[in-house]
């Protein structure tokens, strides 16, 4: 069994919960990958034994290890995309962080998680990615994301305005400070802060929601995946931020972006007794009563 393991350098992913972790792997005897800025964080500050190798690429694992553990919240989560790519390698995340839509394992559960894992108890999601298909090289070999790619305005405080068309079909001109294309798993994100529905994991849609739009009537608009989405930005200044999950460039209005589904998706593992309903229960206190 080969498990790779990802990590930020920061001081939660250096706590007696990640110690715990490395030790549960050795009781199993899985051979680790580390992320290699991350593995040298943490040699001097943790006890980690045995023959550890390093991985900084997707080349790195390709074919070479079962899982990856990605030890932090939904931000180092979506950074995870990056590495395992088109491999179908399974995901855990273990939330070191804080909210936690993605990283649902509590670090408090790593040793029954660790279990479960190697037990086989688990199942596998798989999750859609949308795909900046035109320019290609925007963000380089890894042009698609988990959660959304958005639109913000730049340089002035402005609104813009977003051309927005489904299929060559014209949709909407959105006057706002910006636009997000949300996928099913993006819906709990910032798409969910700017007032966008909550999207079932697997249910083959987009999410199209404004940001502070200026018509009071426009709102969200869920659509079918297999939809082309084309966008174009004008406003009064020349520049505009694009963001792909925690990817950002600087593009200006001559840019026309396409947008589709990947033609592949990221496997996320959900343990037992884990679903989508528990997590967004748990994690938005849906049915808490405060009153007593």
């Amino acid at each position: 069994m080969k498990i790779a393991i990802y990590a930020r350098n920061t001081n939660d992913n250096v706590s007696e919960h990640i110690q715990l972790l490395f030790n549960k792997l050795n009781e199993y005897k899985v051979e680790i990958l580390i992320y290699q800025p991350f593995y040298s964080f943490i040699k001097t500050k943790l006890d980690i034994v045995g023959d550890i190798k390093t991985f900084s690429t997707y080349n790195d694992l390709l074919d070479k290890v079962d899982f990856l553990l990605s030890l932090g919240g939904d931000g180092t989560i979506l950074e995870t995309v990056t590495f395992v790519r088109d491999s179908g390698i399974p995901v855990l995340g273990i939330n070191t962080g804080r909210l936690g839509f993605l990283a649902n394992v509590a670090k408090e559960e790593i040793n029954d998680a660790i279990d479960s894992l190697l037990s086989n108890k688990f199942v596998v999601e798989k999750r859609t990615l949308l795909e900046v298909a035109n320019p290609k090289d925007l963000f380089g070999e890894v042009n698609y994301g988990l959660n959304e790619l958005t639109i913000l305005k730049k340089d002035s405080s402005s609104m813009i305005i977003i051309h927005t068309f489904i299929n060559g079909n014209f949709l909407n001109s959105y006057f706002a400070d910006g636009l997000i294309i949300a996928t099913p798993t993006g819906s709990t994100a910032y798409s969910l802060s700017c007032g966008g529905p909550l999207v079932m994991p697997g249910s083959q849609n987009f999410v199209i929601t404004p940001i502070a739009p200026h018509n009071l009537n426009v709102r969200p608009l869920v659509i079918s995946d297999n939809n082309i989405i084309t966008l174009k930005v004008e406003g009064r200044s020349p520049n505009y931020l694009l963001s792909l999950d925690s990817r950002n460039v600087v593009i200006d209005s001559s840019i026309e972006l396409t947008l589709q589904k990947a033609d592949f998706s990221i496997h996320l593992i959900q343990l037992e007794n884990q679903n989508f309903y528990t997590t967004i229960r748990n994690k938005l206190l849906w049915g808490l009563d405060r009153r007593v």
